[in-house]
Protein backbone atom coordinates (compact mmCIF):
# COMPACT_ATOMS: atom_id res chain seq x y z
CA UNK A 1 0.00 0.00 0.00
CA UNK A 2 1.59 3.22 -1.20
CA UNK A 3 1.67 6.18 1.20
CA UNK A 4 0.84 9.56 -0.30
CA UNK A 5 1.88 12.71 1.47
CA UNK A 6 -1.15 14.94 2.03
CA UNK A 7 -1.18 18.05 -0.13
CA UNK A 8 -1.88 21.56 1.09
CA UNK A 9 -5.34 21.42 -0.50
CA UNK A 10 -6.21 18.15 1.24
CA UNK A 11 -5.00 19.48 4.57
CA UNK A 12 -7.13 22.59 4.15
CA UNK A 13 -10.12 20.42 3.19
CA UNK A 14 -9.61 18.25 6.27
CA UNK A 15 -9.50 21.34 8.46
CA UNK A 16 -12.73 22.60 6.95
CA UNK A 17 -14.45 19.21 7.35
CA UNK A 18 -13.24 18.67 10.91
CA UNK A 19 -16.03 19.53 13.35
CA UNK A 20 -15.20 22.42 15.63
CA UNK A 21 -15.47 21.60 19.28
CA UNK A 22 -17.28 24.30 21.17
CA UNK A 23 -15.66 24.62 24.53
CA UNK A 24 -17.89 26.07 27.18
CA UNK A 25 -17.08 29.63 28.05
CA UNK A 26 -16.39 30.25 31.71
CA UNK A 27 -18.87 33.09 31.47
CA UNK A 28 -21.61 31.02 29.82
CA UNK A 29 -23.67 29.40 32.55
CA UNK A 30 -26.89 27.44 32.46
CA UNK A 31 -28.47 28.62 35.67
CA UNK A 32 -30.63 31.68 36.04
CA UNK A 33 -27.85 33.76 37.57
CA UNK A 34 -25.57 32.96 34.62
CA UNK A 35 -28.22 34.11 32.17
CA UNK A 36 -28.46 37.44 34.00
CA UNK A 37 -24.66 37.82 33.87
CA UNK A 38 -24.60 37.09 30.14
CA UNK A 39 -27.43 39.53 29.47
CA UNK A 40 -25.66 42.23 31.47
CA UNK A 41 -22.42 41.65 29.54
CA UNK A 42 -24.31 41.73 26.24
CA UNK A 43 -26.03 45.00 27.13
CA UNK A 44 -22.71 46.54 28.21
CA UNK A 45 -21.02 45.55 24.95
CA UNK A 46 -23.95 46.80 22.87
CA UNK A 47 -24.12 50.10 24.77
CA UNK A 48 -20.38 50.67 24.42
CA UNK A 49 -20.36 49.87 20.69
CA UNK A 50 -23.53 51.88 20.04
CA UNK A 51 -21.94 54.91 21.67
CA UNK A 52 -18.62 54.45 19.86
CA UNK A 53 -20.07 53.94 16.39
CA UNK A 54 -22.66 56.69 16.87
CA UNK A 55 -19.99 59.23 17.85
CA UNK A 56 -17.89 58.27 14.82
CA UNK A 57 -20.92 58.31 12.51
CA UNK A 58 -21.75 61.81 13.77
CA UNK A 59 -18.36 63.11 12.54
CA UNK A 60 -20.09 64.50 9.47
CA UNK A 61 -21.57 67.20 11.75
CA UNK A 62 -18.29 69.05 12.51
CA UNK A 63 -16.85 68.23 9.09
CA UNK A 64 -19.67 70.07 7.37
CA UNK A 65 -18.74 73.06 9.50
CA UNK A 66 -15.10 72.62 8.40
CA UNK A 67 -16.13 73.14 4.76
CA UNK A 68 -17.91 76.41 5.50
CA UNK A 69 -15.21 77.52 7.95
CA UNK A 70 -12.54 77.14 5.28
CA UNK A 71 -14.67 78.91 2.68
CA UNK A 72 -16.10 81.77 4.75
CA UNK A 73 -13.57 82.34 7.57
CA UNK A 74 -10.22 81.35 6.05
CA UNK A 75 -11.27 82.26 2.48
CA UNK A 76 -9.43 79.35 0.88
CA UNK A 77 -9.82 78.43 -2.78
CA UNK A 78 -11.63 75.26 -3.93
CA UNK A 79 -8.28 73.63 -4.71
CA UNK A 80 -6.86 74.48 -1.28
CA UNK A 81 -9.99 73.12 0.40
CA UNK A 82 -9.71 69.83 -1.48
CA UNK A 83 -5.98 69.52 -0.75
CA UNK A 84 -6.65 70.03 2.96
CA UNK A 85 -9.48 67.49 3.01
CA UNK A 86 -7.39 64.85 1.28
CA UNK A 87 -4.29 65.51 3.36
CA UNK A 88 -6.35 65.13 6.53
CA UNK A 89 -7.13 61.54 5.48
CA UNK A 90 -3.48 60.47 5.43
CA UNK A 91 -3.71 58.64 8.82
CA UNK A 92 -6.30 56.28 7.29
CA UNK A 93 -3.48 54.67 5.31
CA UNK A 94 -1.97 53.25 8.49
CA UNK A 95 -5.01 51.22 9.57
CA UNK A 96 -3.28 47.84 9.07
CA UNK A 97 -0.46 48.97 11.37
CA UNK A 98 -2.91 50.15 14.03
CA UNK A 99 -4.67 46.80 13.86
CA UNK A 100 -1.43 44.86 14.30
CA UNK A 101 -0.43 47.05 17.26
CA UNK A 102 -3.83 46.61 18.89
CA UNK A 103 -3.56 42.84 18.53
CA UNK A 104 0.06 42.52 19.66
CA UNK A 105 0.59 45.32 22.21
CA UNK A 106 -1.60 45.41 25.31
CA UNK A 107 -2.02 48.36 27.68
CA UNK A 108 -2.49 47.18 31.26
CA UNK A 109 -3.44 43.81 29.85
CA UNK A 110 -6.19 45.22 27.59
CA UNK A 111 -6.11 45.28 23.79
CA UNK A 112 -9.23 47.24 22.75
CA UNK A 113 -10.67 49.79 25.16
CA UNK A 114 -7.35 51.60 25.79
CA UNK A 115 -7.03 52.19 22.04
CA UNK A 116 -10.64 53.41 21.84
CA UNK A 117 -9.83 55.84 24.67
CA UNK A 118 -6.59 56.98 22.99
CA UNK A 119 -8.45 57.60 19.73
CA UNK A 120 -11.22 59.56 21.47
CA UNK A 121 -8.61 61.61 23.36
CA UNK A 122 -6.73 62.51 20.16
CA UNK A 123 -9.97 63.58 18.49
CA UNK A 124 -11.05 65.65 21.49
CA UNK A 125 -7.66 67.38 21.60
CA UNK A 126 -7.94 68.13 17.89
CA UNK A 127 -11.41 69.71 17.92
CA UNK A 128 -11.08 71.52 21.25
CA UNK A 129 -7.70 72.97 20.23
CA UNK A 130 -9.33 74.37 17.08
CA UNK A 131 -11.95 76.00 19.31
CA UNK A 132 -9.44 77.45 21.79
CA UNK A 133 -6.81 78.73 19.34
CA UNK A 134 -6.85 82.50 18.80
CA UNK A 135 -8.06 83.45 15.33
CA UNK A 136 -4.58 84.79 14.49
CA UNK A 137 -3.00 81.34 14.89
CA UNK A 138 -5.76 79.37 13.17
CA UNK A 139 -4.30 79.13 9.67
CA UNK A 140 -4.77 76.56 6.93
CA UNK A 141 -1.54 74.86 8.00
CA UNK A 142 -2.41 74.65 11.69
CA UNK A 143 -5.94 73.49 10.89
CA UNK A 144 -4.60 70.77 8.59
CA UNK A 145 -2.25 69.49 11.30
CA UNK A 146 -5.04 69.40 13.87
CA UNK A 147 -7.42 67.62 11.50
CA UNK A 148 -4.72 65.04 10.71
CA UNK A 149 -4.34 64.48 14.46
CA UNK A 150 -8.09 64.03 14.76
CA UNK A 151 -8.23 61.54 11.89
CA UNK A 152 -5.37 59.60 13.48
CA UNK A 153 -7.63 59.22 16.50
CA UNK A 154 -10.52 58.23 14.23
CA UNK A 155 -8.43 55.50 12.58
CA UNK A 156 -7.26 54.06 15.91
CA UNK A 157 -10.78 54.10 17.34
CA UNK A 158 -12.32 52.49 14.26
CA UNK A 159 -9.76 49.67 14.25
CA UNK A 160 -10.32 48.92 17.94
CA UNK A 161 -14.11 49.12 17.63
CA UNK A 162 -14.12 46.83 14.58
CA UNK A 163 -11.97 44.32 16.47
CA UNK A 164 -14.38 44.39 19.41
CA UNK A 165 -17.30 43.75 17.07
CA UNK A 166 -15.50 40.76 15.54
CA UNK A 167 -14.43 39.32 18.90
CA UNK A 168 -17.75 39.85 20.67
CA UNK A 169 -19.64 38.56 17.64
CA UNK A 170 -17.55 35.38 17.49
CA UNK A 171 -18.53 34.59 21.08
CA UNK A 172 -22.22 34.88 20.23
CA UNK A 173 -24.39 32.35 18.45
CA UNK A 174 -25.77 35.17 16.30
CA UNK A 175 -22.47 36.43 14.92
CA UNK A 176 -24.12 38.80 12.44
CA UNK A 177 -26.16 40.60 15.08
CA UNK A 178 -23.46 43.03 16.21
CA UNK A 179 -22.40 43.87 12.65
CA UNK A 180 -25.93 44.90 11.67
CA UNK A 181 -26.38 46.56 15.07
CA UNK A 182 -23.39 48.90 14.71
CA UNK A 183 -24.08 49.49 11.00
CA UNK A 184 -27.54 50.76 11.92
CA UNK A 185 -26.22 53.12 14.59
CA UNK A 186 -23.47 54.44 12.28
CA UNK A 187 -25.94 55.11 9.46
CA UNK A 188 -28.53 56.74 11.71
CA UNK A 189 -25.85 58.92 13.32
CA UNK A 190 -24.64 59.91 9.84
CA UNK A 191 -28.14 60.87 8.75
CA UNK A 192 -28.71 62.86 11.95
CA UNK A 193 -25.31 64.55 11.75
CA UNK A 194 -25.81 65.67 8.16
CA UNK A 195 -29.37 66.82 8.81
CA UNK A 196 -28.45 68.83 11.91
CA UNK A 197 -25.20 70.06 10.36
CA UNK A 198 -26.96 71.54 7.36
CA UNK A 199 -29.23 73.63 9.59
CA UNK A 200 -26.67 74.39 12.31
CA UNK A 201 -24.14 75.92 9.90
CA UNK A 202 -26.49 78.82 9.14
CA UNK A 203 -27.45 79.34 12.80
CA UNK A 204 -24.29 78.72 14.81
CA UNK A 205 -20.62 79.49 14.32
CA UNK A 206 -18.36 76.63 13.13
CA UNK A 207 -16.41 76.79 16.41
CA UNK A 208 -19.64 76.16 18.34
CA UNK A 209 -20.19 73.02 16.27
CA UNK A 210 -16.58 71.94 16.87
CA UNK A 211 -17.06 72.49 20.61
CA UNK A 212 -20.24 70.42 20.66
CA UNK A 213 -18.55 67.48 18.96
CA UNK A 214 -15.46 67.83 21.17
CA UNK A 215 -17.67 67.52 24.25
CA UNK A 216 -19.26 64.40 22.76
CA UNK A 217 -15.78 62.89 22.47
CA UNK A 218 -15.03 63.77 26.10
CA UNK A 219 -18.18 61.89 27.13
CA UNK A 220 -17.06 58.90 25.05
CA UNK A 221 -13.58 59.05 26.61
CA UNK A 222 -14.90 59.16 30.18
CA UNK A 223 -17.39 56.38 29.50
CA UNK A 224 -14.71 54.17 27.95
CA UNK A 225 -12.17 54.51 30.75
CA UNK A 226 -14.88 53.82 33.33
CA UNK A 227 -15.42 50.30 31.94
CA UNK A 228 -13.06 47.40 32.51
CA UNK A 229 -12.33 45.31 29.42
CA UNK A 230 -12.52 42.15 31.53
CA UNK A 231 -16.22 42.86 32.08
CA UNK A 232 -16.81 42.50 28.33
CA UNK A 233 -15.61 38.86 28.23
CA UNK A 234 -13.35 39.58 25.26
CA UNK A 235 -10.50 37.12 24.51
CA UNK A 236 -7.46 37.80 26.67
CA UNK A 237 -3.83 36.75 26.49
CA UNK A 238 -1.61 36.10 29.45
CA UNK A 239 1.26 38.52 29.92
CA UNK A 240 3.85 35.82 29.24
CA UNK A 241 2.15 34.70 26.04
CA UNK A 242 1.70 38.27 24.82
CA UNK A 243 5.37 39.09 25.43
CA UNK A 244 6.60 36.07 23.52
CA UNK A 245 4.20 36.40 20.60
CA UNK A 246 4.32 40.16 19.89
CA UNK A 247 7.09 40.08 17.30
CA UNK A 248 6.09 36.63 16.05
CA UNK A 249 2.49 37.75 15.57
CA UNK A 250 3.50 40.83 13.61
CA UNK A 251 5.88 38.87 11.38
CA UNK A 252 3.31 36.13 10.86
CA UNK A 253 0.60 38.56 9.80
CA UNK A 254 2.93 40.34 7.38
CA UNK A 255 4.05 37.00 5.92
CA UNK A 256 0.47 35.77 5.50
CA UNK A 257 -0.57 39.04 3.87
CA UNK A 258 2.31 38.80 1.40
CA UNK A 259 1.30 35.23 0.52
CA UNK A 260 -2.32 36.22 -0.05
CA UNK A 261 -1.35 39.17 -2.25
CA UNK A 262 0.76 36.80 -4.35
CA UNK A 263 -2.46 35.13 -5.54
CA UNK A 264 -3.26 36.70 -8.96
CA UNK A 265 -7.05 36.53 -8.55
CA UNK A 266 -6.81 38.61 -5.39
CA UNK A 267 -4.02 41.02 -6.31
CA UNK A 268 -5.50 41.79 -9.75
CA UNK A 269 -8.94 42.47 -8.28
CA UNK A 270 -7.49 44.80 -5.64
CA UNK A 271 -5.45 46.57 -8.33
CA UNK A 272 -8.60 47.19 -10.37
CA UNK A 273 -10.57 48.35 -7.35
CA UNK A 274 -7.89 50.82 -6.23
CA UNK A 275 -7.33 52.10 -9.77
CA UNK A 276 -11.09 52.62 -10.23
CA UNK A 277 -10.85 55.29 -7.51
CA UNK A 278 -7.42 56.71 -8.31
CA UNK A 279 -8.06 57.47 -12.00
CA UNK A 280 -11.13 59.61 -11.28
CA UNK A 281 -10.20 63.25 -10.58
CA UNK A 282 -12.52 64.19 -7.73
CA UNK A 283 -13.99 67.70 -8.07
CA UNK A 284 -15.99 67.76 -4.84
CA UNK A 285 -14.29 70.89 -3.52
CA UNK A 286 -15.02 72.75 -6.75
CA UNK A 287 -18.61 71.48 -6.84
CA UNK A 288 -19.10 72.61 -3.22
CA UNK A 289 -18.02 76.15 -4.17
CA UNK A 290 -20.17 76.06 -7.30
CA UNK A 291 -23.26 75.11 -5.30
CA UNK A 292 -22.71 77.56 -2.42
CA UNK A 293 -20.96 80.53 -4.07
CA UNK A 294 -22.24 80.50 -7.66
CA UNK A 295 -25.74 79.06 -7.17
CA UNK A 296 -26.05 80.52 -3.63
CA UNK A 297 -27.70 77.37 -2.28
CA UNK A 298 -28.44 77.33 1.44
CA UNK A 299 -26.38 75.14 3.74
CA UNK A 300 -29.53 73.18 4.62
CA UNK A 301 -29.72 72.02 1.00
CA UNK A 302 -26.14 70.74 1.19
CA UNK A 303 -26.94 68.95 4.44
CA UNK A 304 -30.09 67.42 2.99
CA UNK A 305 -28.06 66.19 0.02
CA UNK A 306 -25.78 64.33 2.45
CA UNK A 307 -28.83 62.89 4.23
CA UNK A 308 -30.16 61.54 0.93
CA UNK A 309 -26.72 60.08 0.27
CA UNK A 310 -26.80 58.15 3.55
CA UNK A 311 -30.32 56.95 2.75
CA UNK A 312 -29.10 55.73 -0.65
CA UNK A 313 -26.31 53.78 1.07
CA UNK A 314 -28.80 52.07 3.39
CA UNK A 315 -31.09 51.25 0.48
CA UNK A 316 -28.17 49.93 -1.56
CA UNK A 317 -27.06 47.68 1.28
CA UNK A 318 -30.53 46.17 1.64
CA UNK A 319 -30.90 45.77 -2.13
CA UNK A 320 -27.53 44.09 -2.53
CA UNK A 321 -28.03 41.67 0.36
CA UNK A 322 -31.45 40.62 -0.90
CA UNK A 323 -31.17 40.53 -4.68
CA UNK A 324 -27.66 41.18 -5.99
CA UNK A 325 -25.37 38.84 -4.05
CA UNK A 326 -25.48 36.22 -6.82
CA UNK A 327 -24.69 38.69 -9.61
CA UNK A 328 -21.12 38.13 -10.92
CA UNK A 329 -18.86 40.76 -9.32
CA UNK A 330 -17.28 41.77 -12.63
CA UNK A 331 -20.68 42.54 -14.11
CA UNK A 332 -21.99 44.36 -11.03
CA UNK A 333 -18.90 46.51 -10.52
CA UNK A 334 -18.83 47.40 -14.22
CA UNK A 335 -22.49 48.47 -14.09
CA UNK A 336 -21.74 50.68 -11.07
CA UNK A 337 -18.80 52.24 -12.91
CA UNK A 338 -20.93 52.97 -15.97
CA UNK A 339 -23.61 54.49 -13.70
CA UNK A 340 -20.96 56.83 -12.29
CA UNK A 341 -20.13 57.98 -15.83
CA UNK A 342 -23.81 58.60 -16.62
CA UNK A 343 -24.36 60.72 -13.50
CA UNK A 344 -21.17 62.69 -14.16
CA UNK A 345 -22.46 63.47 -17.65
CA UNK A 346 -25.69 64.55 -15.95
CA UNK A 347 -23.60 67.02 -13.92
CA UNK A 348 -22.55 68.64 -17.20
CA UNK A 349 -26.22 69.17 -18.06
CA UNK A 350 -26.73 70.57 -14.55
CA UNK A 351 -23.86 73.06 -14.79
CA UNK A 352 -25.05 74.10 -18.26
CA UNK A 353 -28.40 75.10 -16.70
CA UNK A 354 -30.47 72.77 -18.89
CA UNK A 355 -32.26 71.13 -15.97
CA UNK A 356 -33.17 74.56 -14.62
CA UNK A 357 -34.56 75.51 -18.03
CA UNK A 358 -36.89 72.49 -18.11
CA UNK A 359 -38.21 73.13 -14.60
CA UNK A 360 -35.92 71.09 -12.32
CA UNK A 361 -34.63 73.44 -9.64
CA UNK A 362 -30.99 73.47 -8.60
CA UNK A 363 -31.94 72.52 -5.04
CA UNK A 364 -33.84 69.42 -6.16
CA UNK A 365 -30.99 68.28 -8.37
CA UNK A 366 -28.36 68.78 -5.66
CA UNK A 367 -30.41 66.92 -3.05
CA UNK A 368 -31.52 64.00 -5.21
CA UNK A 369 -28.77 63.51 -7.81
CA UNK A 370 -25.63 65.07 -6.30
CA UNK A 371 -26.22 63.13 -3.08
CA UNK A 372 -26.47 59.92 -5.11
CA UNK A 373 -23.38 60.65 -7.20
CA UNK A 374 -21.20 61.29 -4.15
CA UNK A 375 -21.99 57.96 -2.50
CA UNK A 376 -21.99 56.15 -5.85
CA UNK A 377 -18.39 57.20 -6.42
CA UNK A 378 -17.17 56.70 -2.86
CA UNK A 379 -19.20 53.86 -1.33
CA UNK A 380 -21.35 51.75 -3.66
CA UNK A 381 -18.48 49.63 -5.00
CA UNK A 382 -17.12 48.85 -1.55
CA UNK A 383 -19.81 46.40 -0.41
CA UNK A 384 -19.82 44.01 -3.41
CA UNK A 385 -16.04 44.14 -3.68
CA UNK A 386 -15.50 43.31 0.00
CA UNK A 387 -17.88 40.35 -0.33
CA UNK A 388 -16.04 39.24 -3.48
CA UNK A 389 -12.61 39.40 -1.83
CA UNK A 390 -13.86 37.69 1.33
CA UNK A 391 -15.08 34.74 -0.75
CA UNK A 392 -11.63 34.28 -2.27
CA UNK A 393 -9.56 34.97 0.85
CA UNK A 394 -7.88 31.93 2.48
CA UNK A 395 -9.09 31.10 5.97
CA UNK A 396 -7.29 33.02 8.69
CA UNK A 397 -6.15 35.97 6.55
CA UNK A 398 -9.42 37.90 6.33
CA UNK A 399 -8.52 40.60 8.85
CA UNK A 400 -5.14 41.56 7.45
CA UNK A 401 -6.38 41.44 3.85
CA UNK A 402 -9.42 43.64 4.54
CA UNK A 403 -7.23 46.14 6.37
CA UNK A 404 -4.90 46.22 3.36
CA UNK A 405 -7.84 46.76 0.98
CA UNK A 406 -9.11 49.68 3.08
CA UNK A 407 -5.62 51.16 3.24
CA UNK A 408 -5.15 50.83 -0.52
CA UNK A 409 -8.55 52.42 -1.07
CA UNK A 410 -7.61 55.35 1.19
CA UNK A 411 -4.43 55.90 -0.84
CA UNK A 412 -6.41 55.77 -4.09
CA UNK A 413 -8.96 58.31 -2.85
CA UNK A 414 -6.23 60.68 -1.73
CA UNK A 415 -4.59 60.40 -5.16
CA UNK A 416 -7.94 61.06 -6.86
CA UNK A 417 -8.40 64.18 -4.72
CA UNK A 418 -5.01 65.58 -5.71
CA UNK A 419 -5.74 64.61 -9.32
CA UNK A 420 -8.95 66.66 -9.12
CA UNK A 421 -7.04 69.71 -7.87
CA UNK A 422 -4.69 69.41 -10.85
CA UNK A 423 -7.59 69.08 -13.29
CA UNK A 424 -9.36 72.17 -11.90
CA UNK A 425 -6.16 74.20 -12.17
CA UNK A 426 -5.55 73.07 -15.76
CA UNK A 427 -8.95 74.41 -16.85
CA UNK A 428 -8.71 77.53 -14.69
CA UNK A 429 -11.63 76.72 -12.40
CA UNK A 430 -11.66 78.84 -9.23
CA UNK A 431 -14.14 80.22 -6.71
CA UNK A 432 -14.70 83.19 -9.03
CA UNK A 433 -14.48 81.56 -12.47
CA UNK A 434 -16.43 78.41 -13.40
CA UNK A 435 -16.20 78.83 -17.17
CA UNK A 436 -14.05 75.71 -17.55
CA UNK A 437 -16.04 73.62 -15.09
CA UNK A 438 -18.08 71.73 -17.70
CA UNK A 439 -14.97 70.66 -19.61
CA UNK A 440 -13.35 69.52 -16.35
CA UNK A 441 -16.43 67.41 -15.52
CA UNK A 442 -16.33 65.89 -19.02
CA UNK A 443 -12.70 64.85 -18.52
CA UNK A 444 -13.69 63.46 -15.12
CA UNK A 445 -16.45 61.36 -16.72
CA UNK A 446 -14.06 60.03 -19.37
CA UNK A 447 -11.58 59.01 -16.68
CA UNK A 448 -14.38 57.32 -14.72
CA UNK A 449 -15.15 55.17 -17.75
CA UNK A 450 -11.59 53.88 -18.15
CA UNK A 451 -11.80 51.11 -15.48
CA UNK A 452 -14.61 49.45 -17.45
CA UNK A 453 -12.13 48.59 -20.21
CA UNK A 454 -9.86 46.59 -17.88
CA UNK A 455 -12.65 45.00 -15.83
CA UNK A 456 -11.26 41.59 -16.89
CA UNK A 457 -8.83 42.08 -13.98
CA UNK A 458 -11.77 41.33 -11.67
CA UNK A 459 -11.93 37.57 -11.24
CA UNK A 460 -15.25 36.15 -12.41
CA UNK A 461 -17.27 33.26 -11.00
CA UNK A 462 -15.39 30.57 -12.95
CA UNK A 463 -12.01 31.85 -11.74
CA UNK A 464 -13.35 32.05 -8.21
CA UNK A 465 -14.59 28.46 -8.39
CA UNK A 466 -11.21 27.26 -9.67
CA UNK A 467 -9.51 29.18 -6.86
CA UNK A 468 -11.67 27.48 -4.23
CA UNK A 469 -10.79 24.06 -5.68
CA UNK A 470 -7.04 24.63 -5.32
Amino acid sequence: MNYQRPTMASRRQNLLLRPRSRSPSPHRQTNGHGVKVNMKVKKTVEWLLAMGFSVQGFRCFPWMAVNFFLKDCLCVSPSALQILMNSANLPMIGKPLYGILSDAVSINGDHRLPYVAIGALLQAISWLTIVSLPRLYLTVTSLTILLILGNLGVSITEVANDAMVAEAGNRSRTSGHLQSFVWTFTSLAGILGNLLGGFAVSRFSPTTMFLFYGLMLIVQLLSTISISETSLNLPRKTTATATVTKSLSIRKQISELYSVLSIPEISHSIAWFSASFAVIPILMGTMFYYQTEYLKLDSSVIGLSKVFGQAYVLGWSLTYNRWLKEVPPRKLLSVIQVSIVVLMMSDIVFVAGIYRAIGVSDSVYVVVISGLLEVLVMQFKVLPFIVHIAQMCPVGCEGSLMAFVMSATAVAMIVSGYFGVLLANIFGVSDKDFSGFMVAIFVQAVCAGLPVFWSNYISDDSQRSQFKMR
